[in-house]
């Protein structure tokens, strides 16, 4: 008898983030495939007998490459296990949650997806930033910061973020920041634009950078800010300073370095 996999979104760090639905998976869960930057505590909420296997993959290392992860979906479900593949944010937001319930499909195992907080949703919201406002952002994107590389199908698609869209969120971008500011730049965006880098969003050690196209890399480097980091870039975070509400609430002693 087939069992069944359920690619389920563990949300952007804060244990407390995930899903009803998703917590009920895991408790559920006869084998738990999960990544790096799934908090530990959510692990805590499988069962006994659970077998937990580690997926995680660091920049430039993979633990465990996506076809291995794939086999084992399809493995464990074979033997009429339930299999949680636990991602952080979304599965389907630069998640490879895709490529998995292809997976399933093409070996006829039943899979549902059971979507998370993405982290260009709720790191921003937690720094104050909304990305989304009725006088400042009327339109967003999700990007990832590794088609920051260069090639000239990345550069057309900057051309086309730096004019149509109010608010960008890169995710995995630290790394390719110069090249994101110049990209902007010259497809014609202010140099005044503000940015923001949100740093372990979410959790208690969140930080948070701001500044704008002109100032950011060189306050990144001073403040010595690496991934796992949100970027933001557009005319909402400005409202960083009023409604950055869990750095200064909750977490008050980490430094907030303005633009």
């Amino acid at each position: 008898m087939v069992g069944k996999v359920y690619l389920v979104g563990a949300g952007p760090g804060d244990p407390d983030l995930i899903t009803v639905k998703g917590l009920r998976c895991l408790q559920q869960a006869d084998v738990i495939l999960y990544d790096r930057l799934v908090n530990p505590e959510l692990l805590q909420n499988a069962k006994a007998d659970a077998q937990l296997v580690y997926c995680g993959k660091l920049p430039n290392y993979h633990t465990m490459k996506q076809e291995t992860i794939n086999h084992f979906l399809v493995k464990y479900a074979k033997k009429g296990y339930t299999v949680v593949r636990l991602k952080g944010g979304d599965p389907f937001v630069f998640g490879r949650g895709g490529e998995e319930a292809e997976e399933c499909v093409k070996n006829h195992v039943p899979f549902e997806v059971v979507p998370g907080i993405t982290a260009g949703i709720a790191a921003s919201a937690y720094a104050g930033i909304p990305v989304t406002h009725r006088t400042l952002s009327k339109s967003f994107a999700f990007i990832t910061g590794h088609q920051a590389a260069g090639d000239k199908e990345a550069e057309h698609q900057w051309a086309h973020l730096a004019k149509a869209v109010d608010t960008i969120c890169v995710y995995m971008g630290v790394s390719h920041l110069p090249t994101i500011v110049q990209q902007l730049v010259e497809n014609g965006k202010s140099a005044d634009t503000p940015i923001a880098l949100v740093h372990w969003g979410t959790l208690s050690d969140q930080r948070t950078v701001v500044g704008t196209l002109g100032t950011i890399e060189a306050r990144v480097k001073d403040a010595k800010i690496a991934n796992p980091s949100m970027i933001v870039i557009g005319e909402v975070v400005r409202l960083h300073d009023r409604l950055n509400w869990f750095e200064e609430e909750i977490v008050p002693h980490l430094p907030v370095v303005q633009g």
